[in-house]
């Protein structure tokens, strides 16, 4: 058998990515006695690369050697993209070196570009391009669509700019891919208006353009902008593919627009990608985070093959509706099932627990995370562990936890313990968190708020000025608190003290009826004495009980209502809807900045676990007021539920346990 069939069949199996196969037939030719060329090299190489298998690359470089091939153009730019697929860029360089043809071919450049670009060598990449150009060879499109894509981090966003002026002085920013290339490097730079301004300009969008933009605004968090420009393509006539979806997806769940979602989710059964895992996926949160916990189980228990992303969707959305008990039990069976958990489905777990009060098991789950899994916590997990011992009210726990971390703590980590010292009403502690947290993020608003808020409980007004004058001296302003509810396909968003709505009227009214009701049945302040307090602090009504209200007046009865709230929903909010869903025999839906609310029959599936924290902690203010020292303690779930009781201490400051003391409900 001569040399060109061989070659043939190596072209097809390392074409159709056999690469096994083909090293395989490559050493049926030897055996055979059949001498590889010029035309044989490039597809061994490629297939050693692929597996990868090092040795057997070397192998492959003696016989091109030993054969005179190393001269050929494409048998050196193979070379060099294996050696740089290997990760052994020395290797790669010195066989671009040693030879003199490579300095005039641009091949051979683009090669090295690229392997350089693959292992993230910056500074390699923009050397060998200005070497390149002082010799005088020739840029291409692939040039370029190698060296780009290594400038797609924030911090090289100006190195990027000046290639794109290169780009367009060579005039190579009119090839389509190049701009493509040059749209996602904007996008994951997060400098979205120089992306959008490119995307605009070109005169020729295909699936790809699209889908790079799509997927920039849903990774930058602007979840309208992902829908705005969905429905442009559309209207473009581009058919999406799974990559638009998943974007799509992914702000539909963001913006809990669960009407466009459902959409998607029939775009995806006509298109027969409904067994797309990666699509399944995105469902499954999409739901989840829109309010339909049942409609995300059964496309989960739908899935033929669920992976552990499957199982970390499906267990955060338990935790993130307060179902703690739930996703400890999926979080269970995923392991049982065999499938390893990952850094992410750790996280899920570990909110969960902490959304639920289930603190020794959330404590357990991290010792495994370490010990029986081998993973090594992340700052993320920290945060999670952080946020629930600051829940249970065990706060030096959880800064000598940040204090033994083998990580840095991040803003994230000091913030859970900023947050739990609000619960907790510890202001020494979060004065301390706070000047860790700023150095992080300097500019989050949510944490000046958090202080000052701390500062006004305990009346402390200097404090609470101090921070005033912080914010103003960085030129800091509070996001206004908004709501919107979802009506036949349209968005109704609603404002604190909202009065532009064409049916303020009839929602004020029923405002007012409401309040009235709840008040018999919870014993709330009068109305107007409530109402005057809110307008003095600026507040008016808050905008999540407008857009509950819209809900009620245009929806039919029995009919449940999502809303969306982009701040954490107040106290007197939360006994308000406890007490309307009771009156108005519904279940009221409202997700908040941190979890869902799910109200039905005059109670929420979060178990009042905010409401009874502070109930406690007004009683331990009362008895210390009365010279009577207290401690926590009582009961199993670490003070979470409305069995947690205060116990003096005695004389020598032990704590002691006292079964007559009455439960805290």
């Amino acid at each position: 058998m001569t040399w060109i069939p061989w070659n043939t069949q190596l072209r097809e199996l390392a074409k159709q990515c056999q690469y096994l196969e083909a090293l395989t037939l490559y050493r049926q030719m030897l055996r055979c006695g059949s001498s590889p060329n010029a035309f044989s090299f490039p597809f061994a190489l490629k297939s050693s690369a692929s597996l990868p298998l090092p040795l057997s690359g070397q192998q492959l470089h003696c016989q091109v050697i030993k054969s005179g091939c190393s001269q050929e153009p494409f048998v050196l730019t193979s070379l060099i993209s294996m050696y740089c697929k290997f990760s052994s860029l020395g290797n790669a360089r010195k066989v671009f070196d040693e030879n003199p043809i490579s300095n005039q071919l641009t091949v051979c450049y683009n090669a090295l570009i690229s392997g350089y670009a693959l292992n993230s060598r910056v500074f390699d990449v923009i050397a060998l391009f200005c070497r390149m150009r002082e010799m005088g060879v020739s840029v291409n499109s692939v040039t370029m669509l190698g060296l780009v894509p290594v400038f797609s981090e924030p911090g090289y966003i100006s190195v990027g700019m000046c290639f794109h002026c290169c780009c367009v002085k060579l005039g190579l920013n009119l090839d389509f891919s190049v701009a493509n290339c040059l749209v996602t490097m904007y996008v994951k730079c997060g400098a979205i208006e120089f992306g959008r301004n490119l995307f605009d300009e070109m005169p020729k969008k295909g699936l790809i353009t699209w889908n790079a933009m799509i997927s920039g605004y849903a990774q930058n968090g602007l979840a309208a902008d992902v829908l705005e420009l969905y429905r442009k393509m559309e209207t473009a006539g581009v058919c999406p593919d799974a990559v638009t979806f998943v974007g799509v997806l992914s702000s539909c769940a963001n913006l809990g627009a669960v009407s466009v979602g459902h959409e998607v989710e029939q775009r995806i059964e006509s298109s027969r990608l409904d067994l797309n895992p990666f699509l399944n996926n995105a469902l499954i949160n999409m739901y989840a985070r829109c309010g339909n916990l049942v409609k995300a189980r059964a496309i989960f228990d739908g899935m033929p093959v669920k992976s552990v992303v499957s199982w970390t969707a499906i267990i955060g959305g338990y935790g993130m509706h307060g179902y703690g008990e739930i996703a400890v039990e999926l979080f269970d069976e995923m392991i049982k099932s065999g499938i390893r958990p990952d850094g992410a489905a750790f996280v899920s777990v570990l909110c969960a627990c902490s959304h639920a009060g289930l603190t020794e098991k959330g404590l357990e789950y991290f010792f495994e995370m370490k010990m029986k899994h081998r993973l090594r916590p992340g700052p993320e997990h920290y945060s999670c562990v952080v946020d629930l011992l600051g829940r249970a009210g065990r706060l030096n726990e959880a800064l000598e936890l940040i204090k033994s971390m083998q990580v840095k703590p991040d803003g994230a980590v000091w913030g859970a313990l900023l947050g739990a010292c609000k619960i907790h009403r510890n202001v020494e502690m979060a004065e301390l968190a706070f000047e860790r947290v700023i150095e992080f993020e300097p500019t989050n608003i949510g944490y000046y708020v958090l202080l000052s808020n701390i500062y006004s409980e305990a009346e402390n007004l200097e404090g609470v000025l101090k921070v005033r004058v912080m914010m103003r001296e960085r030129k800091l302003k509070k996001d206004p608190g908004f709501s919107y509810v979802e009506y036949k396909g349209r968005v109704h968003l609603f404002l604190a003290g909202d009065r532009s709505h064409p049916q303020k009227k009839e929602i004020y009214r029923m405002v007012d009826e409401l309040e009235a009701l709840v008040k018999k049945l919870a014993g709330c302040k009068d109305n107007e004495e409530r109402r005057n307090k809110e307008a003095l602090l600026g507040m008016g009504v808050h905008s999540e009980k407008l857009a509950i209200v819209f809900g009620l007046l245009n929806s039919e009865p029995g009919t449940e209502i999502v809303v969306i709230k982009n701040l954490r929903m107040c106290e007197d909010c939360h006994l308000f809807f406890k007490g309307v869903s009771k009156i108005v025999t519904r279940q009221l839906v409202v997700r908040d900045a941190t979890r869902f609310h799910h109200f039905r029959d005059g109670h929420c599936s979060c178990k009042d676990y905010c409401t009874k924290i502070d109930l406690i902690l007004k009683l331990r203010n009362l008895l210390e007021a009365c010279g009577v020292p207290v401690q926590l303690g009582g009961c199993k779930c670490n003070n979470m539920c409305s069995n947690a009781v205060w116990i003096p201490e005695n004389e020598t400051g032990s704590r002691e346990r006292a079964d007559d003391q009455p439960a805290i409900d």
